[in-house]
């Protein structure tokens, strides 16, 4: 059942119970108005009077829209309420965004005194509004939440409105892509999305490349969001070098994120979790997902939400994580997680709250928010977060073997030197490149690139010089081989490599047990 649904039948039951006071807590106020008159057209209330306050209008029919008096104040309508419901039994007023009611103030006390006159006489007030009301007021009736549009109800939204328009513009759009369309919107008020799809049609039809669309449009739509920075990709995020068996393990997750799961109890995908050595790819990989499933990239910069106040920081991480979902589909990024939510050894409790917080995210939320989150210290995470269940999978991003650094020197090579690698030229360097970090390739050939702009072209280009930037290259594996090898030896035990292994071999000459992943290609 929709949420538009279940506001309507607890409203409804409500009404018919005669409850003196019912509060809609909604910021679509166009959209309670309409659940109210959905309600009141019930047969059985044919009889009964309605009617609604606006700023605008004042006090009316809700029925017809014809005007009761002509003060239109607040104070106006709470006086003629007032008389409604003394003269006459099941009476309804409806209040649209009065005064100020969240506090204890003279208004908020006067539409409790307007409550207790209704509940005399078998009348009901209904107040519309976008925030809480005074602890006083809800204790006098019942309350119901409208929230924004779920999947189904947008996908509703979406057929009548291009319903209105087959036969103006043409419509390319599928049954799958109008609920496609509907996952892109979900978060968005109604009348938001309304406007979106009108903008699509004022460019004379309807294609299917629009629904892609929709995430710039909702991207505008945020803004800046609480917490969250937009990632705006380039043509380069588009390419990994290496990585086999994560891309292939993507290629099959991106499957379910786009799948209808209706009818099914299969939750969207949630996301993984890359830990290893530091500038083998696993930040590129969150900006390939994103440039490569067409979703927009949120970073969540951890730090920007930690605050010196005693629950600000927990405060932010909700915020943050509910934009989140309201911006879904969407990647979200979430870069050294290890030093936003290690909490191991945080004595102000903090920390440990709001690791508690976002795996109650990860556990509970149902969006299509796909989270790739990095760590290059895998030790201070808590131990609950690497529990199966609370990211998809973890993956173990290694040194690249020869395999991947040829693929990976190949990319960069057409990237800064402009022109395909010779492969004599490409053995060589994957040979020179041996505990070179994905990274190190990139840094040796970009110094390639720039030599060749500033001799005037590839002609100048030696082989040797090629040579001697790799040999000239120092990775971290060499200059710190110590924390490198740590850091190797957790990943074999405890990760699926994200390549096609994990690095050397154990003592006695054989790899070490490892868990394997298993992908059937399609």
């Amino acid at each position: 059942m929709s949420n538009y649904a279940e506001s309507r039948r607890d409203l409804d039951s409500y009404i018919a119970a005669r409850v003196p006071l019912i509060g809609v807590r909604t910021i679509e106020q166009v959209r309670a108005i309409r659940l109210v008159k959905d309600v009141a057209a019930n047969p059985k209330r044919s009889q009964l009077p309605f009617w609604i306050y606006t700023r605008a209008t004042g006090i009316r029919d809700l029925r017809n829209n014809s005007s009761a008096q002509e003060d239109r104040s607040l104070v106006g309508a709470m006086d003629f309420a007032a008389a409604q419901f003394t003269s006459r039994a099941n009476a309804t007023v409806v209040l649209v965004d009065p005064d100020d009611l969240g506090d204890d103030n003279a208004a908020a006390r006067h539409v409790a005194e307007l409550a207790r006159l209704a509940d005399a006489n078998s009348g009901s007030i209904i107040v519309v509004t976008d925030t809480p009301l005074w602890s006083g007021l809800q204790r006098l009736g019942m309350s119901v939440t409208l929230d924004l549009p779920d999947a189904t109800e947008m996908y509703e939204v979406i057929v009548d409105f291009l319903g209105d328009h087959h036969g103006v513009v043409p419509i390319a759009w599928t049954e799958s892509d109008a609920r496609r369309a509907a996952e892109f919107l979900v978060g968005v008020p109604e009348g938001t999305a309304v406007n979106v799809l009108a903008t699509i049609v004022t460019k004379g039809s309807v294609d299917r490349e629009d629904v892609e669309r929709l995430a710039e449009f909702k991207d505008k739509h945020f803004g800046d969001l609480a917490g969250l920075e937009r990632v705006h990709l380039k043509e380069a995020d588009h390419q990994v070098g290496g990585l086999t068996s994560l891309r292939s393990w993507l290629r099959r997750r991106h499957q379910i994120m786009v799948a209808d799961l209706r009818g099914t109890e299969l939750r969207p995908p949630r996301g993984v979790l890359l830990v290893g050595v530091p500038g083998c790819g696993k930040s590129l990989s969150a900006k390939a997902v994103a440039a490569q499933w067409r979703l927009p990239l949120y970073r969540m910069d951890l730090a920007a939400i930690l605050g010196q106040y005693v629950g600000q920081s927990e405060g932010r991480l909700r915020e943050a994580l509910d934009t989140a979902d309201r911006v879904a589909p969407c990647v979200l990024w979430i870069d050294e997680i290890e030093k936003g939510l290690a909490g191991q050894n945080d004595s102000t409790g903090v920390g440990r709250r709001m690791v508690g917080q976002f795996l109650f995210w990860l556990q509970e939320s149902r969006s299509r928010v796909f989270l790739v989150a990095t760590s290059n210290d895998i030790r201070s995470l808590p131990p609950e977060l690497l529990r199966k269940g609370r990211f998809d999978e973890l993956f173990f991003v290694d040194l690249p073997d020869a395999e991947d650094r040829g693929d990976i020197v190949r990319l960069y090579y057409r990237r800064y030197v402009r022109q395909e690698p010779p492969p004599e030229l490409v053995d060589k360097l994957v040979a020179l490149s041996d505990g070179f970090a994905g990274s190190d390739i990139e840094a040796a050939l970009h110094e390639v690139g720039a030599e060749v702009l500033l001799n005037g072209g590839t002609e100048t280009l030696r082989p040797e010089f090629v040579l001697d930037t790799f040999a000239n290259t120092y990775p971290l594996s060499r200059t710190n081989p110590e924390q490198i090898e740590e850091i190797r030896a957790w990943g074999r035990e405890r990760a699926i490599p994200a390549g096609r292994s994990i690095g050397a071999p154990s003592t006695d000459g054989g790899y070490p047990k490892r868990r394997v992943l298993v992908v059937d290609e399609p």
